[in-house]
């Protein structure tokens, strides 16, 4: 089962020529097994009507699985997530809201929407922010993927020397500056998600001085 929220947006490279390489890294690569979740929120800017598909291999739909007729009733794994678990757990969404879904990825595909160009400026703006946070003593968590720097996209991860992500967070909101631990995540590791949606260019030089300012008043040792 994989997350594909951010489709596309890692801009160390265009992966948006529909049907040229390169593509979007995915585990449909190496098994025949999957299920892909993509949503609308990030890669449309289309947040407000919660809108996505699940994408469930043939191979994974036709299977049939013995605990799911214990509690379900049925075997066929595409089926029984459609018309026992879904169609349970889900009110649905508008047709309107459906078409407009289909609409924005036919012309992805077809090339006539280059919707990585429209998102750009989240990676413009964390390249920013994150040479804010590195120049007042935070360091960035997740620094690679794999053997290369991370790339800026809709978020960043930082740290700050001796201090937990739950203390972090506890320190920033008293400069006005909020974002979640990473072990609300899932991580292992300290620190925090800071996410560069919300903030606009025009806050960058008050991010500035208040990171400025913890800094001061939090002196690396």
């Amino acid at each position: 089962m994989e997350d594909l929220a951010y489709f596309g947006m890692d801009f160390r490279k265009d992966l948006y020529s529909p049907g040229k390489p390169p593509y979007q890294p995915t585990v449909a690569k190496y098994t025949d097994h999957f299920v892909l979740f993509i949503s609308a929120s990030k890669i449309f800017s289309y947040a407000g009507q919660r809108c996505a598909i699940m994408a469930i291999s043939n191979a994974l739909w036709n299977r049939h699985y013995e605990n799911l007729q214990i509690r379900f009733g049925s075997k066929p794994f595409g089926f029984t997530i459609v018309m026992q678990v879904l169609y349970a757990l889900s009110s649905g969404i508008t047709h309107s809201a459906q078409h407009a879904l289909a609409a924005m990825f036919k012309a992805a595909s077809d090339g006539e929407f280059n919707f990585i160009d429209e998102v750009k400026e989240y990676g413009r703006k964390a390249k920013i922010m994150k040479d804010l946070f590195l120049k007042n003593g935070f360091c960035i968590v997740y620094e690679k993927d794999g053997e290369e720097a991370i790339a800026d996209g809709f978020y960043f991860t930082v740290g700050y020397p001796g201090m937990t992500g739950s203390e972090l967070l506890g320190n920033l909101l008293y400069y006005g500056i909020s974002a979640i631990t990473l072990t609300n995540t899932g991580s292992e590791k300290e620190g925090l998600r800071a996410c560069v949606s919300h903030v606009k260019r025009e806050q960058f030089d008050d991010l500035e001085n208040r990171l400025k300012q913890f800094n001061e008043d939090f002196p690396i040792k």
